[in-house]
C-alpha cells in the first residue's frame, strides 16, 4: 500500500466517527474528480471500521454513494459545457460535427449501460462521466444509473471491508489486479472497433 494511502487511512483511523463519515463522502466525491484519489480502499476500510462497531456500515455506502454520485455529475456537468463550446459555429471548425454528433446520438441511446457499470471500471471513472455529459445524455436517467452504479459498487467495497476484517489491505491488491484487467480489456476493445472503423473507411473509399 503507498505511503499517501497508508498515512490518509492512519489518519482517519484517529478520527471521531462523525469526522471519518465527512471523510468518507470527501474522498468518495473528489475520487472522480481527482482520479488518483484512492476512493475505493477508503470505503473498503470504512467497512473495516464498520465491522470493528466504530462506524455504521449503512451509512458509509449512503454517503459514499452520495459523494460518488456528486462527483460523477460534476464532471458531467464540465463535459456538458465543454460539449456546448465543441458545436460553437465560431470555433473548433476543423472539428468533424457530423461524426460528433453521429456518436452523441449513439451514447444517447446506448450510453446508460455505460453509466451503470462506470463504478465497475476502475479508472475510467472520470473519462466516462465527460463524455456522458459531452454527449448532453438527459439529468436525470443519468443522476439515476450513476447513483445506482455508485451504490452497488460502495455497497460491495464496505461488506468486504466488514467481513475480511484486519486483512483488508489485501484488498488493495485486488483492486489494483482488477483495474488492470479492466483497462486492458477496454483498450483491446477500443483498438478493435477503431481498427473496423478504420477497414470499414478504407473499404468505402476503394469502392
Amino acid at each position: 500500500m503507498g505511503d499517501y494511502l497508508a498515512e490518509l487511512i492512519e489518519w482517519m483511523a484517529e478520527l471521531p466517527p462523525l469526522w471519518a463519515y465527512g471523510t468518507i463522502l470527501v474522498i468518495a466525491y473528489l475520487e472522480n474528480v481527482v482520479p488518483p484519489i484512492p476512493g475505493d480502499m477508503i470505503v473498503v476500510f470504512g467497512g473495516y471500521m464498520a465491522g470493528l462497531g466504530i462506524l455504521d456500515p449503512w451509512i458509509v455506502i449512503l454517503l459514499a454513494t452520495i459523494g460518488g454520485s456528486l462527483g460523477f455529475m460534476s464532471m458531467y456537468a464540465i463535459g456538458h459545457k465543454i460539449g456546448k463550446g465543441l458545436m460553437d459555429d465560431d470555433r473548433y471548425r476543423w472539428l468533424p460535427r457530423r461524426r460528433i454528433e453521429q456518436v452523441r446520438e449513439k451514447l444517447k441511446k446506448r450510453g446508460f449501460s455505460l453509466i451503470a457499470a462506470n463504478r465497475f471500471l476502475s479508472g475510467l471513472r472520470s473519462v466516462i462521466s465527460l463524455t456522458v455529459g459531452m454527449a448532453h445524455m438527459p439529468v436525470s436517467k443519468t443522476v439515476l444509473w450513476s447513483s445506482v452504479s455508485a451504490l452497488v459498487w460502495c455497497a460491495l467495497l464496505t461488506w468486504i471491508g466488514v467481513f475480511v476484517g484486519e486483512n483488508w489491505e489485501v484488498v488493495n491488491s485486488y483492486l489494483r489486479a482488477y483495474g488492470i484487467i479492466v483497462t486492458v480489456f477496454i483498450v483491446i476493445v477500443v483498438l478493435v472497433q477503431w481498427l473496423r472503423y478504420r477497414k470499414s473507411r478504407l473499404q468505402g473509399a476503394s469502392e
